[in-house]
């Protein structure tokens, strides 16, 4: 929290904004913009306070950890209905035995991904450019582009919590509507 803490007391709410901008510019001399940002606010943060903050980082390099908003709408779409397909192939795992060892399933369901390439899920879907809070967003797709585009990625995140407990949005543009999944579902 203390690494948070710090961290946002660098961004644009900051009295300090401007002054946290400079400092990051004269340390990173590659830095295009004046303005404080939040990747080097983070690295200005661990470099300066590596004493504290190493021994905790731990740097991840089996997931996709971030994927561009526009690459990763279709294959939400795709993912969705190829889970859909997943459940009707992987027909001898019963739906409630899944949910009681979801190691085993979440291994029945890297095989299947194996076979749509190679392509991860990301851990954090970036949104760069949509700016729904101020509106300013990038010129090159419209504001309700971007917003259907959270949509989808929350509902596909959400996806993932409620497959547990047998029920998922077969439509993730809705997230009024819940879809329950049969007791015995993929067996007939």
């Amino acid at each position: 929290m203390d690494l948070i803490s710090k961290w946002s007391n660098m961004g644009p709410i900051s009295e300090d904004y401007e002054k946290w901008g400079q400092i990051q510019r004269s340390m990173f001399k590659d830095k295009l913009f004046p303005e404080s940002d939040d990747q080097s606010a983070l690295i200005y943060l661990l470099y300066k306070e590596k004493e504290k903050y190493y021994d905790h980082i731990y740097l991840e390099k089996e997931f996709y950890f971030q994927g561009y908003w526009v690459d990763l709408i279709a294959v939400y779409d795709n993912t969705t209905e190829r889970y859909l397909q997943m459940e009707r192939k992987v027909a001898r795992l019963r739906r409630r035995h899944a949910e009681k060892v979801s190691e085993q399933y979440a291994a029945f369901r890297k095989e299947f991904l194996k076979e749509t390439g190679k392509w991860k899920r990301p851990f954090i879907t970036h949104f760069t450019g949509c700016e729904p809070c101020s509106g300013n967003h990038n010129l090159k797709y419209d504001g309700e582009t971007c917003w259907k585009g959270m949509v989808k990625a929350l509902n596909f995140a959400d996806n993932q919590i409620l497959r547990n407990y047998g029920f998922l949005h077969s439509d993730l543009l809705d997230s009024s509507t819940v879809t329950e999944v049969p007791f015995d579902y993929p067996n007939p």
